[in-house]
């Protein structure tokens, strides 16, 4: 080797070392803002009940909160993953931290409920720039030998967030009003200094975005799920004509928001389809376990943090265990054990809803277990079913789905608080006055053991 040639090499192993030190300065730095951004996602679901009382609106209502939030957060994860494709992700996320904090002031200073929904919505369109930088950061600044533990890190950072989200929402509220869960949002902006110090100027491909795609969708999802909260035609017309104007787009756009080729794959489309309904299922717990101990059992949004938290912290710590089993007895297994998980929480909750809140928060220990073990279950079979070239742009469709069946799920299990049940349909129920929850309950273990069955009718379950 010439002397030029080592030079050369002294240089490139000086800026790869170089570039780590950055990238483990740039993932602590990634670390508190996925925190952040997790609690502003889930805290709001313990103080759903107060907000609703304080505008007196309904339960379907209210639930835009969430809904809202997780369309935007879809729409928008995917769009800043493309648009990094052509801009420097240090502009995106600055953008995107200063459209955050702005929608928190907005929610600060609500005085009327579509203030509250507007400050939710720009607070998403900003804050969904943070899990676009997490899947960059890692790849761009980390080899391969250290990428593991990179990840491993921004993973703890999304199972803390959401560990003490429900927790910080309930002694916050408890002692001030809702509206500050606002402003802990805006702690985010103390994050932006480093990362316009720390990430670099590289920019991607001039790759076309196709942001009117992810309008149309995102139009599609809002107008059919107001259809259901409000009861109105015209905004079902409307969403099936945003269906329309997307079908067409997706087969004239040169780069369409969602590859249509994906769907030719009938084992991704199947998959995806059943992790659909499994992810709506997992959002029964975190929304409608707080108005059940909020309207039945009358406890303050501090006991209802209380409450939910050993299940969270439980599914944050035993994360990782699923993980293994999956790599040592297969997804199958740890598929029926999340199932086994979930109809077990679902079917207990049935029969004690309404009961000691202390026998509910062992029962979310097994329900939010079975949520995160789904969740690694879905992620690997899915993954699975897709080529090489594919994986990046399936797996990020079926990241989006999973906001918009949350979203889905979050509006039905709304709509039917408001309809309410006077008839239990589970003869085991012990109190009477939470006939509605109870229900609900029973219904998602019921759809439980229908997502085994579409799981299992796979010609070839990917073990």
């Amino acid at each position: 080797m010439s002397e030029r040639e080592k030079r050369v090499e002294h240089l490139t192993q000086q800026a790869a070392v170089q570039d780590t030190g950055t990238g483990e300065k740039l993932i602590r730095v990634l670390f508190f803002t996925l925190i952040l951004s997790v609690m502003n996602a889930s805290m709001f679901n313990v103080v759903l009940p107060t907000i609703s009382k304080e505008f007196q609106i309904t339960s379907s209502q209210v639930s835009w909160i969430v809904t809202g939030y997780m369309i935007v957060y879809a729409i928008g994860s995917v769009t800043y993953g493309k648009l990094a494709d052509k801009y420097r992700i240090k502009d995106l996320i600055t953008f995107g931290l200063i459209v955050f904090a702005l929608g928190s002031l907005v929610g600060v200073f609500a005085t009327h409920y579509w203030m509250v929904i507007l400050g939710r919505v720009l607070q998403s369109a900003g804050a969904s720039v943070i899990p676009a930088t997490a899947m960059i950061i890692p790849v761009r600044y980390f080899p391969p030998e250290k990428r593991g533990r990179a990840l491993g890190t921004t993973a703890s950072g999304l199972a803390l967030g959401t560990a003490i989200g429900p927790i910080v929402s309930g002694l916050v509220s408890s002692v001030t009003s809702w509206r500050v869960l606002f402003l802990m949002s805006i702690l985010a902006l103390i994050t932006l200094p480093f990362y316009r110090k720390y990430l670099d100027d590289e920019r991607g491909t001039t790759a076309k975005t196709d942001i009117f795609g992810g309008l149309l969708l995102a139009g599609m999802v809002a107008s059919l799920l107001l259809a259901i909260t409000y009861e109105t035609w015209l905004l079902f017309l409307l969403g099936i004509a945003f269906f329309v104007l997307l079908v067409i787009r997706l087969r004239k756009a040169d780069s369409p928001f969602i590859q249509p080729a994906l769907f030719k794959n009938k084992k991704y489309t199947f998959g995806v389809g059943t992790a659909f309904l499994a992810t709506g299922l997992a959002f029964g717990i975190p929304f409608l376990t707080p108005q059940l101990l909020a309207n039945v059992n009358h406890l303050s949004p501090a006991m209802i943090g209380l409450i939910m938290f050993p299940g969270a912290i439980s599914s944050a710590l035993l994360g990782r265990k699923g993980g293994r089993l999956a790599d040592e007895k297969g997804n199958l297994f740890l598929f029926y054990l999340a199932t086994a998980f979930q109809f077990i929480a679902y079917s207990l909750l049935s029969v004690t809803a309404g009961l000691s809140p202390y026998l509910i928060l062992f029962v979310l220990i097994s329900g939010n277990l079975g949520q995160t073990f789904m969740q690694i279950a879905m992620s690997n079979t899915i993954s699975r079913t897709l080529p090489k070239d594919q994986v990046g742009v399936g797996m990020g469709l079926f990241s989006m789905l999973n906001f918009i069946s949350g979203a889905t799920a979050t509006t039905l299990i709304g709509k039917t608080l408001d309809v309410g049940s006077s008839a239990p349909f589970n003869p085991l129920l012990i109190n009477q006055g939470a006939i509605v929850y109870s229900n609900i309950f029973l219904t998602l273990a019921a759809l439980v053991i229908l997502v085994i069955i579409l799981y299992r009718s796979q010609q070839r379950p990917v073990k």
